[in-house]
């Protein structure tokens, strides 16, 4: 396999996502994206791009600012937004794969012009957020069988951790939902039209789900690095 190196933006679990991605290969190499250097200087050098899980992205950014108060507190952190709007747009200028995870998804529906749900138990859903013991909830998630992330998982349903409290509200330009928990809560989301750049987007955690050999868990990230080789061969 031809050496990649891959930008994992950084959070408070960072090593869960580095040791996920670098596990796949041993020539995989990462380059960890962070408001607290100047790494994103460095990010010519990445043949893909992971957008990682973490705090509340800031209403402002989808025209709410008043839905603040429905974040959490201690939650928010604009640089981190403004650093991951920068990755986004790179990414698309020069067809960079990316793969979303949780707060990823979000944000990145964001940046296409969707806006966000600030709090699903206030918006009326099921609690989509940790057990009370800190562990993930698990529950089921129906694929859209006429979607790539059918193409890519092979299943119309299956079973995927959960840990947040935002989500969805309208989906962005150019992009369609391809997967909804049973309450109707986005739980993936993919670009409406092929021919652009790789784009998965999903709610849930890949990297820290009990069944590894899920299909909602290796074959997504297998079809992501083939998504990398194949801008890396270009």
């Amino acid at each position: 396999m031809k050496p990649l190196t891959i930008g994992v933006t950084d959070c408070s679990k960072f090593e869960l996502y580095n040791q996920w991605i670098l596990d796949f290969h041993p020539s995989v190499s990462t380059l960890r994206l962070s408001v607290e250097d100047n790494s994103f200087a460095q990010i010519g050098r990445c043949h893909g791009i992971v957008l990682t899980g973490g705090e509340d992205v800031h209403p402002r950014y989808y025209s709410k600012p008043e839905w603040l108060q429905y974040c959490y507190d201690d939650d928010v952190n604009e640089e981190r937004d403004e650093l991951e709007w920068k990755i986004l747009s790179y990414s698309q200028v020069h067809s960079l794969p990316v793969l979303g995870i949780c707060r990823g998804l979000q944000i990145t529906n964001v940046f296409f012009g969707g806006t966000l749900i600030p709090d699903i138990p206030t918006w009326g859903k099921f609690n989509h957020g940790k057990l009370p013991d800190d562990t993930d909830r698990y529950h089921a998630v129906k694929v859209d069988p006429e979607s790539a992330l059918f193409r890519i998982v092979q299943e119309k349903e299956g079973m995927i951790n959960s840990n947040h409290h935002q989500s969805v509200g309208k989906v962005g330009h150019g992009l369609v939902v391809s997967a909804l928990s049973e309450d109707g809560v986005v739980e993936a989301l993919e670009r409406r039209e092929p021919g652009s750049s790789y784009l998965s987007l999903v709610q849930w955690h890949p990297e820290r789900m009990h069944d590894q050999e899920s299909p909602f868990v290796k074959n997504i990230r297998r079809s992501f690095f083939e998504a990398c080789l194949s801008g890396a061969e270009l």
